[in-house]
């Protein structure tokens, strides 16, 4: 059984995934406000509570930063890619679809699963080798997001995104070798954003599976941003457009103009 670990990630399990944890562990020694929300949130969600020594939520955690809260959650259940596809949206809004060539990091994926969170991502396509797990430490990175955003773990990517492909859904990777900049790229259709390994990016067979490859131009001296940054870059761009669109910017009202009086008045 896999354990949550933090104030935040553990109510956005109880709030966001009913029937998910298990039991809820609770420090001795906390004094927190928020704790005693959060056990009468327990009890509410009828989620089993016990009180323990805060060194023995630290053996279960791995870390002393579990601010005196573990839950303990069921077996979490991926979506499939045939799932993301089912997802429908209004007239006038566009799928858009995030996929990890080889993400290791939970730290980054943390982070890249808040961003997607926050951006509006439909959901995320994860390979099921080469990833990094869904553990408590994305958990506790992404600040609750992973109980928000819908994961597909895949068999192999690139098959994947040939599936996405066959259903219009544009392929597109982040690369610094990419023919635009990432600001350029139309994102106004159905697509996906296509990030790939730390250091080292997108495999080849990935990068050819691709329809368009986009790049950050970099003003400084290194060629390319921690993938975590880069991906929120390339998501909150796609995202401004998508605004845009839904809601235009209103002509501002037109004054009217004052007679001017002549030098001579």
């Amino acid at each position: 059984m896999d354990v949550l670990y933090g104030l935040h990630p553990v109510e956005e399990a109880i709030r966001a995934r009913h029937g998910a944890l298990d039991r809820v562990s609770i420090a001795r020694e906390a004094r927190d406000g928020r704790l005693e929300h959060l056990v009468q949130a327990c009890r509410d969600a009828g989620i089993r509570i016990s009180i323990e020594p805060r060194d023995q939520l630290t053996r279960y955690a791995n870390t002393d930063a579990h601010q005196g809260v573990v839950g303990f959650i069921r077996e979490r259940k991926f979506l499939t890619i045939e799932d993301l596809l089912e997802t429908q949206k209004p007239a006038g809004e566009y799928r858009f679809f995030l996929a990890l060539d080889g993400v290791e990091d939970p730290h980054n994926l943390g982070a890249l699963l808040r961003t997607a969170d926050g951006a509006g991502v439909d959901g995320i396509i994860l390979p099921e080798r080469r990833s990094a797990p869904v553990t408590a430490t994305v958990a506790k990175t992404s600040a609750g997001a992973t109980e928000h955003v819908r994961i597909a773990k895949v068999t192999n990517l690139v098959r994947a995104l040939e599936k996405l492909k066959a259903q219009n859904i544009w392929c597109i990777g982040l690369d610094e070798r990419g023919e635009k900049t990432y600001d350029e790229f139309d994102f106004k259709s159905d697509c996906v954003l296509v990030l790939g390994r730390e250091g080292e990016g997108l495999h080849e067979l990935t990068r050819k599976t691709c329809d368009h490859l986009l790049r950050i131009p970099m003003a400084g001296g290194v060629s390319s941003l921690n993938v975590s940054v880069a991906g929120a870059v390339v998501m909150y761009e796609a995202a401004r457009q998508w605004r845009r669109v839904a809601a235009p910017v209103a002509a501002a009202p037109v004054k009217a103009q004052k007679p001017r009086k002549g030098l001579g008045s």
